[in-house]
């Protein structure tokens, strides 16, 4: 009997503040989207802590990216729909990786 391989986690960034409802508010939304068949990494950073981050982003946090060298997918608040999107196009579904509903 073969294995079957882990899945692996799927990467997004969330650019945020520490004193940031909104942005606790997505980071939450967001993890609960994860399941054990789709697991995430989702890299937390707080923009205060770089000036070119709060001259990027200021006002706009949180902001949700899934691959960096691809435009946000939302901000404020996280939008279902693009996030859905993105984990089922074909750079992240690739052939047997389950659908998410």
């Amino acid at each position: 009997m073969r294995a079957v391989p882990a899945a692996l986690p799927v990467s997004f960034t969330l650019y945020a503040r520490g004193y940031c409802h909104l942005c606790d508010d997505m980071l939450a939304a967001l993890q609960a989207l994860e399941t054990p068949a789709l697991p995430f990494a989702i890299t937390v950073l707080d923009v205060d802590a770089d000036p070119a981050l709060v001259a990027r982003f200021d006002e706009l946090v949180p902001v949700l990216y899934g691959s960096l060298d691809q435009p946000e997918l939302c901000h404020y608040f996280l939008d279902h729909a693009a996030v859905l999107a993105y984990l089922e196009g074909p750079a992240r579904n690739p052939a047997g990786r389950p659908e998410i509903r």
